[in-house]
């Protein structure tokens, strides 16, 4: 396990879980969001605000470079009044960015969060207080792809949700 910076409620309800043997390693959140009535350019900024509001660095691993470029630059322009700052490959000091672009499981940040996006699947979701996949609702692979790693988490011990996007926008845990 790499090591990475957890906030304090998290390493409190992590110790005292090791204390007192309710389990022996890491398990992380992981949160499934289903898109059905906005795309992930209206979506992710939002999200992403909020780790940042909650202190926490995040990383968003993408299936492409092309869609990286996409994603970056709807994050420098996703609103009139303010923009996420963020970095990638092609960008220095790679471990003060608060927002990380990657196409693959690095994270040079030291991200509590990580979002999988078009299809990307981390393999160290257990380095993370949270991983975060997105996927289209309205696209039958993207779709069979989540449901897939639904399977593959729901036999681990990490704790999972599903939220689905009601039609007034607000997010619905259903399972």
């Amino acid at each position: 396990m790499h090591m990475r910076e957890f906030s304090a409620p998290f390493l409190i309800l992590f110790l005292t879980k090791c204390l007192c043997g309710c389990f022996d390693e890491f398990m992380s959140e992981v949160l499934f969001y289903h898109l059905e009535h906005q795309s992930l350019e209206q979506v992710l900024p939002l999200l992403l605000e909020k780790t940042l509001d909650r202190g926490w660095r995040a990383v968003v691993q993408a299936s492409s470079d092309e869609r990286l470029e996409s994603l970056s630059a709807s994050l420098w322009t996703w609103r009139d009044d303010a923009f996420l700052p963020h970095g990638d490959a092609k960008e220095a000091n790679a471990e003060l960015q608060p927002i990380w672009l990657c196409c693959d499981d690095e994270t040079p940040n030291k991200a509590n969060v990580r979002f999988c996006v078009d299809g990307a699947t981390s393999r160290n979701i257990e380095d993370f207080e949270r991983t975060i996949y997105m996927f289209d609702g309205s696209d039958p692979v993207a779709l069979d792809h989540a449901r897939q790693q639904w399977k593959v988490l729901k036999d681990s011990d990490h704790e999972i949700t599903y939220w689905r996007q009601g039609s007034q926008g607000k997010w619905e845990k259903m399972a």
